[in-house]
Parts: structure tokens; sequence; C-alpha cells
């Protein structure tokens, strides 16, 4: 193996521990949008706007990813969402 194939393939590596995920929020019929709006606001540190917006796009397209980041920042984040009633999941 040359020393830019070794070069690459830790590069690949490093690439992949620091992949980035999603919580993605799904819709539901029990929660409301200002539920909803309050939580996004809570657990991952959205505007208002933000928020709104993230409400409006699980509302009417049935999903919307709210946050992305390191699994480790991301994992406390779904678990609030998750216990304020929001059906939520990191991918």
């Amino acid at each position: 193996m040359s020393s830019q194939e070794k070069v690459l393939e830790q590069f690949d590596t490093a690439t992949k521990e620091k992949k980035k995920n999603e919580i993605v929020v799904y819709n539901d019929d029990v929660n409301t949008f200002d539920h909803v709006i309050e939580t996004l606001i809570y657990a991952c540190e959205h505007t208002s706007e933000q928020a709104e917006q993230c409400a409006l796009l699980v509302h009417y397209k049935g999903k919307c990813t709210v946050k992305t980041g390191l699994y480790d920042d991301l994992k406390p984040r779904c678990s609030m969402l998750l216990d304020a009633g929001l059906s939520a999941e990191i991918v």
C-alpha cells in the first residue's frame, strides 16, 4: 500500500467516525403545534421560527430532520423529544 493510499484510508476512517447523524421527528395525531414548537426550542435549541417551520414540515410532509450532528450530542436531545411524547429517532 502506498503512502497516499494509507493517508486516504486514514481520512476515510476519520470521516466515518465523525459522520453526522440526524434526528428525525415524525407526524402524529396527538401533539399540538405549540407543544412540538416548545419542545424543539427546548431540546434542539431552535429559534421560534426554526421550530415553527419544522413543525409545519412534520405536519405536511410527515417528518422533518430537526437536528444534525454527532451521535453523542443528538442522543440526549432525542431522548428529550421522546420524553415529551414526540415520535423521533436518530438516523
